[in-house]
């Protein structure tokens, strides 16, 4: 390790231990989150099955329709989630509303886990800066969709197994609501820009929504359940984890929410890549990083890649941020014109 590894790694570990707070939630298999009828059945039997059943049928698992009840007031865009979780306040879903001068491209920004309402408001007028309409949505769980007692979103990504299939599923249905009423204002021209896990659920909707052209991923890997279980920020969500189930089960339960298992949805569909990575990641682990982008080329997707010599947090700080700034910017400036 050398020492700007060292460094980062440091920086890195600081970050994470400034979280505020932090909680970790108790372990729950969390079937009756994703099977209508569980009937008390051995779950790593359900799950095993769940994910081998999903993934081959994954258009209609991720199919989503337009919302009927959209409302755009002060650019904030609010509409009806079409999956329905536990929790009426994180049923609604929030999205900030950047237009841009050119009417027709218009970039869907999903930022980190836990982000604040006002994160990446930065990258937002970037966009506008340079023409295009941005619209940041909330996750599910995140800020105006936040539960009663967790200022974080802990049910995102969590020890419930069920629950965070359920919740990243949602997230995706409630990006593609947002491209539906985007359309319906005239865009036609649409992109992705996603970090963390914003990234994995942006690449998870571009294999599943034709009407994508391009998108830029900050930070990639393979499985949901590799990140969370190697992981810098998910190590106390592993953590109530690893007595009830091996690695190599949560990536198999965790792999219908898995970008790996959907980049073959990208053979011949002509969409524009862009990968932003950081060499010396210490949460999504540069190995799988490599794996991500080798299964990439062995479908003869072609992507841009950037790798810079930093890690997770400090990629949204300069000087970092202002090259990879840039470089997502101009690139979907040019892949939406």
């Amino acid at each position: 390790m050398n020492w700007l590894e060292q460094k980062v790694h440091r920086y890195e570990r600081m970050r994470w231990s400034q979280e505020p707070n932090r909680r970790t939630l108790p372990f729950a298999w969390g079937v009756e989150h994703i099977l209508p009828s569980p009937n008390g059945a051995d779950p790593h039997t359900l799950l095993d099955r769940f994910a081998a059943e999903t993934i081959p049928t994954s258009d209609a698992w991720f199919a989503a329709t337009p919302a009927g009840d959209y409302e755009l007031e002060n650019n904030i865009l609010t509409f009806t989630s079409q999956l329905v979780s536990p929790w009426p306040a994180n049923n609604r879903v929030h999205a900030q509303f950047f237009p841009g001068r050119k009417p027709r491209a218009a970039v869907v920004v999903l930022a980190q886990w836990n982000a604040r309402w006002d994160e990446q408001h930065g990258v937002c007028r970037w966009l506008n800066r340079l023409g295009l309409t941005a619209v940041k949505m909330s996750l599910p769980y995140h800020d105006r969709r936040s539960i009663p007692g967790y200022p974080r979103a802990d049910h995102l990504v969590s020890p419930n197994i069920g629950l965070t299939i359920q919740a990243n599923r949602q997230a995706v249905l409630d990006v593609k609501r947002v491209l539906r009423w985007l359309e319906s204002q005239g865009y036609d021209r649409l992109g992705l820009v996603g970090t963390s896990i914003g990234s994995c659920i942006a690449f998870i909707t571009m294999c599943h929504e034709p009407a994508i052209r391009a998108g830029a991923f900050l930070h990639v890997s393979t499985y949901f359940g590799a990140v969370v279980s190697q992981g810098l920020t998910t190590m106390h969500v592993w953590d109530a984890m690893k007595q009830h189930v091996s690695r190599d089960e949560a990536i198999r339960y965790w792999s219908p929410i898995s970008p790996f298992a959907y980049i073959p949805k990208l053979r011949a569909t002509n969409r524009k890549i862009l990968a932003i990575t950081g060499r010396y990641d210490p949460t999504f682990s540069p190995q799988l990083t490599k794996e991500f982008l080798a299964e990439l080329r062995r479908n003869d997707v072609p992507f841009g890649h950037m790798n810079l010599p930093c890690g997770h947090y400090s990629l949204g700080v300069a000087p970092f941020s202002h090259a990879a700034g840039y470089r997502f910017g101009t690139f979907l400036s040019k892949a939406l014109a």
